[in-house]
């Protein structure tokens, strides 16, 4: 059975999505719609622009999601059986299995991002990598932190994200060496995403989610929160609005995946991150780039 995956913010960089622009009119013309959407040339900054401008957040998510859905959409796909995507790859993998349309999907992931900037202003918030350590051993630590610090992002084993204040991660960081991780560093973020601080981001995206028409998908998604099919449309809504405070469950998913079939997995957009982390959890599973299918 065959997967569709879609990458999360980290994928991008300087001259994404040109060779695609320049050998197809679909995508042309689906980047085109993404300027007049978003009210500013998109393509210039993921073209041509500086690695800098194509960090910031609000630039970031909607070019990981062009990517991500023009790539599909271009490639010779397998019908995919299931579909994830990580954190921001949700929004890709719902408009790839046509829950969402381009448009809707390109609106909610700006609306995303800036909410999700916006929050990160609120409060100072940082991620950190953990590796080396049983994910219950973080939990537990975290659990016994004073302040805001959570499991955001279980990527694979051994490799664990944690979010929140800033300092309440920082002496996570610390306890979490103590206690036998091989590394705990913060990683270069703009705050605390899948985290409580991201709460005014759920609270204005909520109202855009519940605005929005969601088909049933083509295929089941599993989603982040749960790690479970699904294609029924509210509990995918509730699971999307869910995702901003909620931790990106991606080593369960595709175990769970595995145990319903699963056995080729496709990743759609910029880079490779996913094709490694699904390695890492199950060496049997076959992974694929877009491209290459």
């Amino acid at each position: 059975m065959n997967v569709a995956m879609f990458p999360g913010q980290g994928a991008q960089f300087v001259g994404m999505g040109k060779d695609l622009y320049e050998e197809s009119a679909v995508a042309k013309e689906r980047f085109s719609t993404a300027n007049e959407i978003l009210g500013f040339s998109i393509t210039d900054i993921m073209f041509d622009g500086d690695a800098d401008a194509l960090k910031e957040t609000r630039v970031t998510q909607p070019a990981i999601f062009l990517h991500s859905v023009i790539s599909y959409e271009l490639a010779q796909k397998l019908n995919p059986n299931m579909a994830a995507g990580h954190s921001l790859g949700e929004f890709s993998a719902l408009t790839a299995i046509g829950a969402l349309s381009f448009e809707d999907g390109l609106r909610l992931v700006s609306k995303r991002a800036q909410a999700m900037q916006a929050a990160c202003d609120v409060a100072k918030g940082t991620m950190a990598a953990v590796l080396g350590l049983a994910d219950d051993i973080v939990e537990k630590a975290c659990e016994n932190i004073e302040g805001v610090v959570v499991a955001a992002n279980y990527n694979c084993p051994g490799q664990l994200v944690i979010s929140g204040a800033f300092t309440a991660v920082e002496t996570a960081c610390e306890v979490l060496k103590d206690a036998g991780a091989k590394r705990a560093l913060l990683l270069p973020v703009g705050g605390a995403f899948h985290s409580p601080l991201m709460e005014p981001a759920r609270e204005e995206l909520e109202k855009a989610i519940l605005d929005t028409t969601i088909h049933k998908p083509s295929c089941p998604i599993y989603q982040n929160v749960t790690a479970a099919a699904t294609q029924d449309t509210a509990s995918i809504k509730e699971n999307l609005i869910a995702q901003l405070t909620g931790p990106v469950k991606w080593t369960q998913t595709i175990q769970q995946m595995r145990a319903d079939g699963a056995t080729l997995f496709t990743e759609y957009g910029p880079g490779k991150v996913l094709q490694g982390l699904v390695k890492k959890i199950d060496r049997e599973a076959q992974v694929a780039s877009a491209l290459m299918v």
